[in-house]
């Protein structure tokens, strides 16, 4: 079973909060998980993040992969290492199809 580290939708219409939890991967977004590890209120004054470190630890020793925004999210409060910013490449300049 492959767990990952994502958000689950919680709250009202226009209104989200979002709870941190640990799920199969294949389970729906807002669907079954395996344990809560914490919630995320964008809506907020400072984008307020709370965690379970404890348990944030435990489920990356055993393997589970946070989704992009959880990943942020646990850089953000020193749980892991921030991930390479990648800065898209540019396109090659052409002037191929411009003549006189």
């Amino acid at each position: 079973m492959a767990v990952k580290l994502r958000l689950m939708r919680m709250g009202k219409t226009k209104q989200p909060t979002y709870r941190v939890v640990a799920a199969d991967s294949r389970s729906p977004r807002d669907g079954r998980f395996i344990e809560i590890v914490g919630s995320y209120a964008p809506r907020e004054e400072q984008n307020k993040v709370t965690l379970k470190p404890e348990l944030v630890t435990k489920w990356l020793s055993q393997g589970a992969q946070p989704t992009d925004r959880v990943r942020r999210l646990l850089a953000g409060a020193g749980l892991i290492e921030a991930a390479p910013v990648r800065k898209p490449k540019e396109a090659p300049a052409t002037t191929a199809g411009k003549s006189k």
